[in-house]
């Protein structure tokens, strides 16, 4: 691959990211680009034990099925040892 094709596909990557930006901005999303990070309000639902709460906040958040949303839940309880 030539310089001058990289360099256009690295434009073409900013010209997409920007749009992207737009419409999280447009939609009243908030993108985290960090997917290991949680919502300290799910931490916080784990450790009052409310873990119904907290998977529908999970799915909520991440906009994913209830199956998952329990996986991850379960996953984090492990991994703050509760």
């Amino acid at each position: 691959m030539s310089d001058e094709e990289i360099t256009r596909l690295r434009v073409r990557i900013g010209e997409l990211e920007a749009r992207l930006d737009f419409l999280y901005k447009r939609l009243n999303i908030e993108y985290n680009d960090n997917p290991n990070s949680i919502d300290p309000k799910i931490i916080e639902l784990i450790k009052r034990r409310n873990k119904i709460e907290a998977i529908k906040v999970y799915r909520e958040t991440h906009n994913v099925g209830l199956a998952e949303a329990k996986s991850a839940i379960d996953d984090l309880e492990a991994r703050l040892g509760l």
